[in-house]
């Protein structure tokens, strides 16, 4: 047996150090043996030993072994007649081992926490005489008990935090009501914002305990967590009327920000109940996610808020708001109370009028449609100065950026009310996918957000059916997942990857998990029949309310509410546009038959053998109803595909699925063909689609660039809104790579021939500041207007500069319809020089209503002085003049303009530290979309070294990659081609 080989194992947790003491480790053993050859050699050596002392000591040895010998039979015997009581048995203690990763163990689960904060801010700095002024603090603090139970013996606690100073923990045993001494407290500096709790003794499976932390933190000024936000506001109560600065403190969680707040198990599933108590100043109200009580004096300087419990909820959802704000009332009795905030000037003008209205609408369809009620007994919505995203769906406090929910009577456009709509139905049908029902983890962040997506189509469509947008939001939402989805560095909607770190989280808020993800359902929905695709619905909401999913549990109650036999189940149709990044094109030879599937990428060279279940729907020219198939594999040879000689075929009717469709040549002329003759006998959706494909067809290679060329001949008779926005949409491409070329100038001649008579066609209307009534008809006179105008019809620029000159006289009021605004505004400061820009930043300045204000920031960025751009640019660094929230924006609108990109490009860079606080990603993406030089792409290649954000920086260097051939091979032939279709025009 060998002894102490390993004597003393002391493991610290906090730190992760361990110390082994060995006393027999091969190191240890070749060190003695070293050390004892050295002493040998310095020792005398004797000649002999006495013959004597051995001959005794060997006497004595033989005399010990026999005694030995006696005792252990003698102790055989004594022990065979009695019954000795074995030792108990040694039971191991399985401890819990270390994370592997920066996800927190899951063996301490959070069932409830009590929070207190106090938030120091002032919301207005108040001057008085002979009174010291305050000075503004941006400070808070408070405690938290986290109420936890254990499933894995262990002794040390994870949980998350950040940014805050962490004291006074203190450990109970609820079951023996004692306290458990606790070792150490420690921050982890590896980036996993991990706190971590070392006791003395363990924490035993299924025992109950709670834990107590003080904290202090700090409120951000960068929109991010806990944040700070400063607006204007009118005192109509001072001697004289006076501007004041005014301050409110918000909260803005998702994903990662609650550990910002107090500690706490801050991953999506692993969900608690919250209960808050807010300290806060006198004459401020407090609002959190559920309804609070009176508020409790404390002193003359201090009040407390307490709230109601939550439901058990993610802690990204947990909110919070200190502020001066009032409230909107209902309009009428609802079971649930809904309120809706905002500055006291905006209640008082009636701009939360519409917010308030349509909210109740929209919740009353959704507990009827999804036959589940709203899950608490009040919905606040509060319009914020300051936002990082439109809107966030904090469980019962839904904030929103104040354009996104107030709409002011005769300055917003009726666009804007409609995108209202859209964001409220948005954010409502969050209270049930991803409140209620929540993803397991943020690699499948669709099933929120591609449900909410999807749903607040039907929503808006059934409460405002005279907007008539959902075929018009559906199509704007399936082109910006298809872009995307068109890059091998995109990623599929469930994600298998473990993320690296929270960057990466904030990565999967896009097109692909919002838009895919909607058009993926709506797929669903048209395979399985709508009614029985809403019954699958209603019982995967009931079958996980308050829990966790992932998109398994879809599939599986999706199946079961599938009962058509001969048919592919939901789960079979489905799995491979979950699981795989892109989609495929179906490409159809209506001569032999023959229909073939392939992974549509924009980069023609790459490789890939993924296949899809496609679910087509087709119809030809005379046929009234489509037909029904599916592509089980890559290839298929259908009889029904064959037209006959002068018939067209037409696949993917309404655009059902997410999929483009090629054909062969021959079937391409027949569509167009009936395009330019008789459009109507093809579905508007597919008017707007078949121009969307034939572009995207020639980007990757698949047909020749001047077909979807060829496509556009038919605009100059088309009224629609679609198939325009379509066309425009993509010749955009065009316009961003050849904007610097030679190319431009019979580009914009040929659309400017193409757009004059649907400009006509609305001129009287533009001409008297007017607008049609139909809701499609508005949004055509504003493409009309912006591509009349951008392409240099001598009509449309006059009038932008005479309507904008109008509002500029000394006592000019302005006339320009709120739908018109921003179009007018950005084409006459594109025409103008010093004095209009000045004339509309004084105006942008001095505007408190943020429907104008966003108008005329978007307009700011059109001028071509690019000393005025520089001028913009420098402004965005200075929160006086310039918002972080609309930083990020004007970096992105000067970029679109072809005099500013290079300007916004390097301003990016220098400032990325501050601009990267806001919307990264989409900065990365539309900064760089005019990109088409090997400069460009070094540069973008060096910018990646600043780390951080890489898959979207190599997006934009694949895209980068892409534009760079696609010029190259294309630039001659479109030249040629807008060279020949200008020489003669008609």
């Amino acid at each position: 047996m060998r002894k102490g080989l390993c004597r003393c194992l002391q493991i610290s947790w906090p730190s992760l150090q361990v110390d082994l003491l060995r006393d027999s480790s091969p190191a240890v053993k070749q060190r003695n043996l070293q050390d004892g050859s050295e002493e040998a050699s310095k020792m005398p050596r004797k000649s002999s030993l006495s013959i004597g002392f051995a001959i005794a000591l060997a006497i004595l040895t033989i005399s010990a072994i026999g005694g030995m010998i006696s005792m252990i039979i003698v102790f055989e015997i004594e022990k065979s007649q009695i019954n000795m009581t074995e030792p108990p048995p040694t039971v191991p203690t399985t401890m819990a081992p270390l994370p592997t990763s920066w996800r927190l163990p899951r063996y301490l689960i959070p069932e409830r926490y009590e929070i207190t904060i106090q938030v120091d801010l002032y919301t207005r700095i108040v001057e008085e005489v002979n009174v010291t002024t305050p000075n503004q603090t941006l400070h808070f603090h408070g405690n938290s008990t986290v109420h936890f139970q254990c499933h894995q013996n262990t002794n040390v606690i994870f949980l998350h935090s950040l940014g805050l100073k962490v004291s006074s923990p203190r450990v109970i045993n609820k079951d023996t009501k004692e306290e458990m001494k606790v070792i150490s407290l420690t921050h982890q500096e590896n980036g996993t914002d991990f706190l971590v709790i070392q006791i003395e003794n363990f924490f035993k499976r299924n025992g109950n305990y709670s834990l107590f932390l003080a904290f202090k933190g700090e409120i951000s000024e960068y929109l991010d967590a806990f944040y700070v936000s400063r607006y204007a506001e009118f005192n109509t109560e001072a001697e004289n009327v006076t501007i004041e600065e005014r301050f409110l403190a918000a909260t803005d969680l998702e994903p990662t920000g609650a550990r910002q707040i107090f500690p706490c198990f801050d991953e999506p599933d692993m969900k608690a109940v919250f209960q808050l108590k807010v300290i806060h100043r006198r004459k401020t109200k407090a609002l959190a996610n559920t309804a609070g009580k009176a508020p409790i004096i404390l002193n003359d300087e201090w009040q407390m808020t307490l709230f109601e419990d939550t439901p058990k909820m993610s802690s990204y959802l947990f909110a919070f708001t200190v502020s001066e704000f009032e409230d909107f009332a209902k309009f009428y009795d609802h079971r649930v109370d809904i309120k809706t905030y905002a500055r006291p000037e905006a209640i008082k003008a009636h701009h939360a009028d519409y917010a308030a209205k349509i909210t109740a609408k929209i919740l009353d369809f959704y507990e009827k449609h999804l036959n589940q009620s709203y899950g608490m007994r009040k919905l606040d919505q509060i319009a914020l100065p300051d936002l990082n995203f439109a809107a966030m769906e904090n469980w019962g406090l839904i904030t929103y950026q104040e354009p996104a929910l107030l709409y002011v009577e005769g300055v917003s456009s009726l666009l804007q009310k409609e995108a209202i709509a859209e964001i409220i139905a948005h954010e409502l049908a969050h209270q049930w996918f991803g409140n209620s029902v929540t993803m397991k983890w943020w690699n499948e962040v669709w099933l929120n957000e591609g449900f909410a997506t999807y749903m607040s189509y039907l929503a808006v469509d059934q409460v405002e059916p005279l907007f008539q947008i959902k075929e018009i939001s559906i199509m704007n939402d399936l082109h910006k997942a298809f872009e995307d989805d068109a890059l091998q560095t995109s990623h599929p909607l469930s994600q298998s990857e473990e993320f690296k770190e929270p960057s990466e989280i904030l990565g999967m808020f896009d097109a692909i998990s919002y838009c895919k993800g909607a058009m993926v359902l709506r797929m669903l929905a048209d395979h399985m029949v709508e009614s029985i695709f809403d019954q699958g619905v209603r019982d995967y909401l009931k079958n996980h309310t308050g829990g966790n999913v992932e998109q398994d549990d879809l599939w599986d109650v999706m199946d079961k509410a599938y009962k058509i036999e001969d048919s592919a189940s939901p789960s079979k149709v489905i799995k491979n546009w979950t699981t795989q990044i892109g989609y495929p094109v179906l490409t159809i030879n209506t001569t032999n038959g023959e229909c073939y599937q392939k992974h549509f990428l924009y980069n023609s060279s790459a490789v890939s053998n993924q296949t899809w279940y496609i679910p087509i729907r087709y119809k030809k020219k005379i046929s009234s109803n489509p037909d029904y198939y599916i592509l089980l594999n890559g290839t298929s040879d259908n009889m029904s595909f064959i037209a006959k000689k002068g018939e067209w075929l037409l696949a993917n009717i309404n655009c059902t699925g997410y999929y483009r469709v090629n054909y062969n040549l021959e079937n391409w002329k027949l569509l167009m063909g009936q395009l330019e003759t008789e459009p109507d006998l093809i579905p508007l959706m597919n008017r707007g689609q078949l121009i969307d494909d034939a572009f995207n067809l020639a980007r990757a290679k698949l047909v020749n660039v001047t077909l979807p060329l060829e496509m556009t001949r038919f605009l100059h008779k088309e009224k629609a809104f679609l198939p325009w926005e379509s066309a425009v949409r993509n010749l955009e491409y065009f316009v961003l790579m050849f904007d610097r070329s030679e190319v431009y100038g019979p580009m914009q001649i040929y659309l400017r021939h193409q757009v004059e008579e649907l400009y006509n066609h609305f001129k009287n209307h533009t001409d008297n500041s007017t607008v049609p009534e139909d809701h499609s008809s508005q949004h055509m006179q504003i493409t009309a207007i912006e591509t009349a105008c951008s392409t240099g019809l001598p009509d449309c620029i006059e009038m932008a500069k005479e309507k904008f000159a109008e509002w500029m006289d000394v006592n000019g009021t302005n006339n320009i319809h709120p739908n018109l605004r921003s179009t007018i505004y950005c084409q006459a400061l594109a025409a103008g020089e010093k004095k209009e820009w000045e004339f509309a930043f004084e105006k942008f300045q001095d505007s408190f209503d943020s429907s104008e204000r966003e108008q005329l920031r978007r307009a700011l960025s059109c001028t071509k002085q690019t000393w005025l751009l520089c001028r913009y640019l420098d402004y965005t660094l200075d929160p006086d003049k310039i918002r972080l929230m609309e930083a990020t924006s004007i970096i992105i609108d000067i970029a679109q303009n072809a005099e500013g990109q290079a300007l916004a490009w390097d301003f990016m860079r220098a400032h990325w530290n501050y601009f990267s606080q806001g919307n990264a990603p989409q900065l990365i993406e539309r900064v760089t979309r005019r990109f088409s030089t090997q400069f460009e792409l070094q540069q973008l290649e060096r910018f990646k070294e600043v780390g951080g954000y890489d898959r979207h920086i190599d997006q934009a260097i694949e895209q980068t990659k892409i534009n760079i051939q696609w010029v190259k091979e294309n630039k001659n032939i479109i030249l040629e081609w807008f060279e020949k279709e200008t020489a003669h025009p008609e």
